[in-house]
């Protein structure tokens, strides 16, 4: 069975050439993808993961082994890595007819979340957990529901893992570990920074690093359902950078964005600031960047990320800094080298 449509795959035009015309059509960010290629369990060692290099002088694809990160790392290079910690924030209703993933506690008593299925909790619904009763009030925008508790309650305590929903079964205790990077320190995350779950302790500690914090939200797997791309709108999510992070980051070579997550954390400082400069400032703030063909990248000169979703804004942010036609060739042949995609799937580094 395959996963979404496809689109035929070209030859890619050299990665500096920003100003040429870029795709804004949704359709043209499609792939084909066997169901069976979506990893559903992680590999038994997180270094085991295989690993497709781009070079985008060159255009060039090579097929190799995350443990070789290092082989391509330069003198004065910095990586970035997100260490949110992600929530045990699923959580069912004690009948199990009603599913919560609770996004953040808004006062005593009062929690923003989304719920499935979403016609049985309209304004007034209740249900119980822990045979306590919520009650929902309010209805955002988005469509999560706004819930209030008879009494105050931790929602996290005894939840489970938030799976993506192209993880087709439960989570279990194998997840709790490692749907969670081995750096993962500040909670608020409803979904893991992927690109950062190949890591072990070991390999981190050889290579020059620094964190930032953004705590990711639902909206990573919501789809793209405008064909013009620019009207799409990411939910906002909060971000930290620290200065001892901003220290190193200013006064690297090189800077190596581990996810999609990290770029988008160093992209939005630069901004921030309203000085084009790669320079950025410590801060705590929220983002909405919405990075697409063309943007034009101030701080990451490299990224490693997973594989992404058709029609993600994941991909159109990839495809942003490397080129449409060249990710889309290189999904290509990623499926037929039976790569393993999304979570907790193989890496790409993209130099």
């Amino acid at each position: 069975m395959l996963w979404n449509t496809g689109y035929p795959l070209g030859a890619q035009p050299r990665w500096l050439c920003s100003c040429k015309p870029m795709s804004a059509r949704a359709s043209d960010y499609d792939y084909i993808l066997p169901r069976e290629l979506i990893a559903q369990r992680p590999l038994a060692r997180r270094e085991d993961s295989r690993m497709m290099v781009l070079h985008r002088a060159e255009q060039t694809i090579e097929h190799r082994q995350f443990g070789e990160l290092k082989t391509f790392l330069q003198p004065g290079d910095l990586l970035v890595l997100n260490d949110t910690r992600v929530l045990a924030a699923r959580r069912f209703s004690d009948d199990g007819v009603i599913e919560f993933l609770f996004l953040e506690r808004l006062g005593p008593m009062r929690w923003k979340c989304m719920v499935t299925p979403g016609r049985k909790m309209r304004v007034g619904a209740t249900a119980t957990i822990d045979e306590v009763c919520l009650r929902v009030e309010k209805i955002t925008a988005g469509g999560e529901r706004i819930v209030a508790f008879d009494k105050d309650v931790d929602a996290y305590a005894g939840g489970s893992m938030p799976l993506p929903p192209y993880v087709s079964r439960p989570s279990d205790e194998t997840d709790a570990a490692r749907y969670q990077t081995v750096f993962a320190r500040e909670p608020g995350a409803v979904a893991a920074p992927t690109a950062g779950l190949h890591f072990t302790s070991e390999i981190l500690s050889g290579i020059p690093h620094t964190f930032v914090t953004l705590h990711v939200g639902p909206g990573t797997f919501l789809p793209v359902r405008a064909e013009n791309i620019a009207e799409h709108r990411l939910h906002t999510e909060r971000f930290l950078i620290s200065p001892e992070a901003a220290h190193k980051i200013n006064n690297a070579q090189r800077i190596v964005a581990v996810g999609t997550t990290a770029m988008r954390v160093l992209e939005t400082a630069t901004r921030n600031t309203k000085l084009v400069s790669r320079q950025v400032e410590s801060q705590s703030a929220e983002t909405d960047l919405f990075i697409y063909p063309p943007f034009t990248f101030r701080v990451v000169d490299a990224l490693l990320t997973n594989f992404h979703l058709p029609r993600s804004t994941l991909l159109m942010l990839v495809s942003a800094f490397a080129g449409r036609e060249f990710i889309l060739r290189a999904y290509g042949e990623a499926v037929r080298n039976r790569y393993r995609f999304f979570s907790y799937g193989d890496c790409m580094l993209i130099l």
